[in-house]
């Protein structure tokens, strides 16, 4: 069976500011497939599509329809919420990927766990969502806390730009916990954060219910279904921007995510490799964790 993704409307422009139009997206795609296709291979996707780019109205799409090729791969999940099966796009192959990109999906967004093990997720995510009006700066005082923490309990972190205002912590479990189990082991991570921090973190979803200046240790993307952004995922944001995995000695005061884009993200990987490859390598003990988390708050 052949696979071919027919490509249209190269030169439409998806960014107007900047003049960077769906065919430069699609050769950033082609040429970073080998470092994004391993955190999207055999996990649903749920599709954000800007079909006439970042200034234009998007939506959300999780249900493949009927109308695509026969080499496609997909997946059919039950969806509680609306009590209907999904049939969720699987992106395992280049072709697959510029087939998404090609309708307008900017951003790839996986769940957190794969089709063989649907209920085990590989890793939990600590989401860092500041408001509009939090500085950088305070969202990466917010990650070297989680940091710290991690380091304490053994454990380790790997550490990316959202590729819009915020910050991602990815720490492995190696498929060994439930989600339930993992979002419970995340909240208490936020717990501790937000203990440290008082004045500057939260764990209030509602932006209304938040203080001007708070920023949200989001805990809750660890449920079933949640995505965000894959590693090396283009953003629909000014200046193309890409989630980018970065080393620990970068997270420091004067990063900023507008760094990182599809103008320049080819030739950081060349140059440091797949930062994020550990992801989904060995998980940790939840167990010790758990147990040295709780002597550090009895301390």
């Amino acid at each position: 069976m052949k696979k071919q993704a027919e490509l249209t409307h190269l030169d439409k422009l998806y960014w107007p500011d900047e003049k960077i139009t769906k065919g430069e997206l699609l050769e950033f795609y082609s040429l970073i497939a080998p470092y994004i296709l391993p955190y999207l291979k055999d996990r649903p996707l749920s599709l954000r599509r800007n079909p006439n780019g970042i200034k234009e109205a998007s939506f959300f799409q999780k249900d493949a329809g009927d109308n695509i090729p026969d080499w496609i791969k997909t997946v059919e999940i039950h969806a509680e919420s609306t009590d209907k099966m999904v049939n969720y796009f699987i992106c395992n192959d280049v072709e697959t990927l510029l087939y998404l990109a090609n309708m307008g999906c900017i951003e790839m967004n996986p769940w957190n766990s794969t089709t063989s093990k649907l209920d085990y997720p590989d890793y939990i995510v600590m989401d860092i969502d500041p408001s509009d009006n939090n500085t950088f700066e305070e969202v990466i005082d917010v990650a070297l806390v989680i940091k710290d923490l991690i380091d304490q309990t053994g454990m380790t972190g790997f550490c990316k730009t959202s590729g819009s205002s915020g910050l991602h912590i990815y720490i492995p479990f190696g498929k060994k916990y439930t989600f339930d189990e993992s979002r419970s082991f995340a909240e208490i991570l936020a717990t501790m954060v937000t203990e440290r921090l008082p004045e500057t973190t939260t764990l209030e979803r509602s932006l209304s219910k938040r203080k001007k200046n708070q920023i949200y240790v989001d805990y809750l993307q660890n449920r079933v279904a949640q995505t965000l952004a894959s590693a090396y995922s283009v953003r629909p944001k000014p200046g193309a921007t890409v989630s980018a995995p970065l080393e620990w000695r970068e997270v420091k005061h004067g990063l900023s995510p507008k760094d990182f884009t599809i103008k320049n993200m080819l030739k950081r990987v060349e140059e440091k490799g797949d930062l994020f490859k550990g992801v989904l390598g060995k998980g940790v003990d939840m167990a010790k964790a758990i147990q040295k988390l709780e002597a550090m708050q009895a301390e």
